[in-house]
């Protein structure tokens, strides 16, 4: 067996014939990962005890006789910002190097009871703060793809497990593209669900309006028995909603004829020649299997970038306040008045890309600027939301790019945090809107970079968005 290569299916069949055992399994994903790691710094850490138990116990089912689970013995990563019981969850940042969660997050209790075997916490952007995985407190990822190349973020360490080969599927969490991002620039899959279809319980809060947990994965399928194992409505999560869960990988059927797909003009404005060919490729290869390619409009796209970085910031603000050094936040030694304890444990804890954010955050929240900044943006996310309602009274589905250039040098963008801000610029107003959208690969550019297609549809409708992803996927195979 080659486990960077195993699909969720694959495994079912090798367990089922016994061609392998889930704990020899569970042991050559460990041992792989752990020599493979020092190229990437993908993880930040690993759980083997956790994992050869969970093997241990999938094992046992399976010698009883007994249903395994639908991700019975498949080895998956969690970004550090999904809390794991008994295992440090550090949100990739000093304050919380030290911290290990008493409970698991819902999202963990489901897959795992379904048979998922966690090998490790995969590193990301600080509190997912960063859309290129600089920011963690712990080092940089790198890309697998190419070694000098960012992976996208904040979830890079959970795109690259799985680019890499060192995990199948992984777990990461999208505010404003942070799971399409990096699936488009390592060439995986990667699902950003409905909001509210996958509880945040146990997702450590950046904006939570916009959080999101979704899977990383190497092909359609996976991140489609990926995501019916850990959604649906859960009491610990009020925001989580109580709409059915359908069979994803049962639906995908490949039948995408007569499917109305719409491509935004307002998608190409300033996107890399290389990857807009790529995408237009894409969008005849889906007219070729039967869709008809529409052209619509998104009108409140340009005014995305401002709405969402007054959103995100003034919520991470609010919620990143529990960080003083009171609780479980690590505390500064130099702590001589409560002033001080506040001041310099989040001045020594906090990196810069989240003291910026907090600031911004503070500032537009602050009296005489809310009403013109947060209220305002408040109003332009409902123009956003509307714009994806009205065409979709056109359209079954949209298509676009996911970044508007293929992944970036390492330390290339950390000088422009705009520049950096504007590769988001076709991921946020799906998050803004809350509809479910996910990147599938579509090739390569020159420098063998990978792209990724964006779909998006709407509200709880992930599964013309899995179908119409699969028949493309299996069009290039």
């Amino acid at each position: 067996m080659k486990i960077s290569s195993l699909t969720i299916s694959q495994i079912q069949a090798g367990l089922a014939a016994k061609e392998y055992s889930a704990v020899e399994l569970a042991q050559q994903a460990l041992d792989f990962a752990a020599a493979e790691n020092p190229k990437t710094n993908a993880y930040l850490r690993f759980s083997p005890e956790r994992a050869l138990a969970a093997a241990r116990a999938v094992d046992e089912k399976l010698a009883r006789g007994e249903a395994a689970g639908s991700l019975a013995g498949v080895p998956i990563a969690v970004k550090d910002v999904i809390v794991t019981q008994g295992i440090h969850t550090t949100c990739a940042s000093k304050l919380l190097e030290e911290y290990i969660p008493p409970y698991d997050a819902t999202a963990i209790t489901r897959l795992e009871r379904e048979g998922a075997v966690i090998l490790g916490k995969a590193n990301c952007d600080e509190f997912a703060m960063g859309s290129s995985n600089e920011n963690s407190a712990f080092g940089p990822v790198r890309n697998p793809v190419a070694l000098d190349r960012v992976p996208g973020g904040s979830s890079g360490g959970s795109a690259a497990v799985v680019a890499q080969g060192t995990a199948v599927v992984s777990l990461g969490s999208d505010t404003g593209g942070s799971i399409r991002q990096p699936a488009s620039f390592c060439g995986i899959v990667g699902v950003t669900p409905t909001y509210g279809r996958v509880s945040r319980y146990g997702l450590v809060a950046f904006a939570s309006s916009l959080d999101h947990i979704g899977p990383f994965a190497r092909n359609v399928e996976d991140s489609a028995t990926v995501l019916k194992a850990m959604a649906g409505h859960d009491d610990c999560d009020a925001t989580s909603a109580a709409a059915p869960v359908p069979d994803y990988h049962a639906l995908l059927d490949g039948n995408v004829k007569g499917m109305r797909v719409g491509l935004p003009k307002e998608y190409f404005a300033g996107l890399d020649s290389e990857s807009g060919t790529l995408i237009l490729q894409a969008a005849e290869q889906l007219k070729k299997l039967g869709c008809e390619i529409v052209d619509i409009s998104l009108p409140t796209t340009e005014q995305a970038i401002a709405c969402y970085y007054v959103i995100c910031t003034a919520e991470a603000s609010s919620n990143l306040a529990r960080y003083d050094g009171v609780r479980y936040t690590k505390r500064s030694p130099n702590s001589g008045t409560l002033s001080d304890m506040y001041c310099n444990t989040r001045g020594e804890g906090f990196g810069r890309e989240c003291k910026r954010r907090i600031m911004l955050g503070t500032y537009v929240l602050s009296h005489g600027y809310y009403e013109s900044y947060y209220l305002q943006a408040q109003k332009v996310r409902a123009l956003i939301a509307r714009d994806f309602t009205r065409a979709f009274t056109e359209v079954d589905a949209i298509v676009g790019p996911v970044s508007p250039f293929p992944a970036f040098k390492l330390g290339e963008k950390t000088a422009d945090p705009l520049q950096m801000y504007l590769s988001d610029i076709y991921t946020i107003t799906g998050s803004l809107a809350g509809i479910p959208c996910l990147s599938v690969p579509c090739g390569n550019t020159s420098e063998g970079l990978p792209v990724g297609l964006q779909i998006l549809t709407k509200h709880f409708d992930e599964t013309t968005m899995f179908r119409l992803a699969h028949a493309y996927e299996r069009s290039r195979a």
